[in-house]
């Protein structure tokens, strides 16, 4: 069966389209840009082939769809900027099998300009096709929240900009079937800006949060109790909580490798979040020396190491970071995580405990870093010798919190 939509990198943003696609029927196909690992449980993949979805081997194939949607990972590269060079690559691959009339869409988060500037000129130069004449170009900032029952693509606004008014509207046309409501940009910069914005919005006020959890132990001040109580006001206050770090996919962007623009507030939240590692090994160590041991020879329990609740991905999460800095201490550092079965820091595998309540018994501190929804943190913090929790989750006077 022909396929109506071409998705080209299956990893956090392609995945996840495709899944949202071929629940609506649209018939996909998908093509891997690299060894990308997305988020789908096995069961929902068994569903989406079910379903009509097809990997697709051949790139050939990409020349038979209506709709391709690039959605190859952008990490930050070693410069600090984002790498693009999957995305160059999965514009060339596409380019050299565009047909005039198919719509291409840029999902990856890229800086404001690259629509235009870098993956134009590469599909142009590949197909010997123009854009905007022979071929629509339009980019649209992926929404993907994974874990999120309550936004859905179906029913999250998708913003698109187009290179032309027809470009926009045959984006349009294709969201459109996926989601309730499109809304429209001037052009591909302002929604390449979209994405940059909505971006950094999260990475800044997580920051501002984790410095007032610094601040607040300090002051003896208990700050989850202030932010319950702040976010009751009804209007210009929108609730964060801290936690041992910021992981994910979304990498937070001042545009300084970006002809050298620096958004000085981003930039500061990098520096605030990036701490908070350290700062949750530094409170673990202290409260092992408040009860007479030392962090040397301890044994440290984590509980949940992924970067979001009830998700078995692990890009970017701060406990490896945290697992690696308690090693440096001399402690003996196991885990658990109903999500992931094996785990390593820098190829040294840690120790994953089958007995949830034996091993938070035997440990010397327990440090709660995710909150899956498995976890009964009151039947733990009651077994717990020191429980240390990160997200605020276990009930008020059962644990310290960060």
């Amino acid at each position: 069966m022909p396929a109506d939509l071409a998705v080209i990198g299956l990893g956090p943003y392609g995945l996840p389209l495709a899944q949202a696609a071929v629940a609506v029927g649209v018939a996909t196909i998908g093509y891997r840009t690299g060894p990308e690992a997305g988020s789908l449980s096995a069961a929902e993949q068994r569903r989406m082939l079910s379903g009509g979805f097809r990997p697709a081997t051949n790139a050939a194939e990409l020349g038979r769809v209506r709709t391709a949607v690039i959605c190859a990972p952008t990490p930050r590269g070693a410069d600090g900027g984002l790498d693009l060079s999957q995305l160059e690559t999965a514009a060339r691959t596409l380019a050299a099998h565009l047909r005039p009339h198919t719509t291409v869409i840029l999902e990856s988060p890229v800086y404001p300009g690259t629509t235009e500037e870098i993956l134009r000129p590469l599909l142009e130069e590949g197909s010997g096709l123009r854009a905007g004449r022979d071929f629509h170009l339009a980019y649209s900032p992926s929404r993907v929240d994974p874990g999120n029952r309550d936004f859905t693509p179906a029913n999250t606004p998708k913003v698109l900009g187009g290179l032309t008014p027809a470009c926009t509207e045959s984006a349009a046309a294709f969201y459109g079937r996926l989601t309730d409501k499109v809304v429209r940009a001037r052009g591909p910069r302002e929604a390449e800006t979209v994405q940059l914005l909505e971006t950094n919005y999260r990475h800044v006020n997580i920051a501002l949060v984790n410095e007032m959890a610094v601040l607040c132990h300090d002051l003896g001040v208990d700050l989850w109790d202030v932010v319950r109580c702040a976010e009751t006001k009804p209007f210009g206050f929108q609730a964060f909580r801290p936690g041992p770090g910021v992981g994910g996919h979304a990498v937070p962007q001042d545009l300084t490798a970006h002809g050298g623009r620096t958004l000085r507030m981003v930039e500061l939240a990098q520096q605030v979040n990036s701490r908070m590692p350290g700062y949750v090994v530094q409170r673990a160590a202290t409260l092992l020396n408040e009860h007479g041991k030392s962090a040397r020879g301890a044994r440290v329990l984590l509980l949940g190491v992924t970067y979001k609740p009830d998700l078995a991905d692990l890009h970017g999460t701060p406990a490896q970071e945290i697992a690696l800095r308690l090693m440096e201490l001399g402690a003996s550092v196991s885990y658990h995580d109903p999500h992931v079965p094996t785990w390593s820091v820098l190829d040294r595998p840690v120790p994953r405990v089958d007995s949830l309540y034996e091993a938070v018994a035997d440990a010397d501190l327990t440090v709660l870093l995710q909150q899956h929804r498995t976890y009964d943190l009151q039947g733990l913090s009651v077994k717990a010798q020191l429980l240390l929790d990160t997200r605020g989750a276990a009930p008020t006077g059962a644990a310290h919190r960060l």
